[in-house]
């Protein structure tokens, strides 16, 4: 059991992801992407006549499974396979994050920012919903999320998936160096 509750290293966990595209490709010639299943619920529950969901969702109702799976298989982790240890996160990034105002870090997700208390006030309302609106704004132009193009695209040889991947690079980066500092420094500090 130590063995499925330690971390796998990323030569494991990486080839493991990535022999998902050719797995869902010979059993059904099936794209991975997530983004898509959001799409696929919306059709299925909306009943107004939005041009976007007007089409055959049940043929795509096998990645409401696939999301699903994953779904379930998180919580059987976090119910049966959790080490009830801190994340071990680099002391660089600790360092970084106590210097942006941060100082929980019992959690998955820094308590400061992803708490109930901060679901309906500035922070909650820029991390979450702005945050949200953001993600899923720049799925929908990208035309899919960071699984389909980075993961699915990339390794198809896809010219526009490399393309998006960049971008997404670029802004994590940009975010995570020049945005995210300041902002966090002015909610939390």
């Amino acid at each position: 059991m130590n063995f499925l509750k330690s971390p796998w290293p990323w030569y494991v966990a990486g080839p493991l992801i990535g022999l998902s595209v050719p797995l869902l490709m010979l059993i059904g010639n099936k794209a991975l992407g997530i983004s898509s299943s959001l799409r696929h619920i919306c059709a299925a529950c909306l009943p107004g006549k939005i041009p976007f969901f007007q089409y055959d969702w049940k043929k795509e109702s096998w990645n409401l499974w696939f999301v699903g799976g994953i779904a379930l298989g998180a919580l059987l982790v976090l119910l049966f396979l959790g080490n009830g240890e801190p994340v071990a996160l680099n002391p660089s990034t600790i360092a970084a994050l106590k210097a942006n105002g941060v100082q929980e870090f019992d959690e998955i997700l820094p308590g400061d920012i992803f708490n109930w208390g901060n679901a309906f006030n500035g922070t909650g309302l820029l991390f979450f919903v702005t945050g949200g609106f953001l993600v899923g704004f720049g799925t929908r132009y990208a035309g899919g999320c960071t699984s389909g193009h980075s993961i699915y695209g990339i390794s198809t040889l896809q010219w526009p998936s490399l393309v998006a991947t960049v971008c997404f690079m670029a802004g994590g980066f940009a975010m995570t160096h020049l945005i995210l500092p300041p902002l966090m420094r002015w909610l939390l500090l």
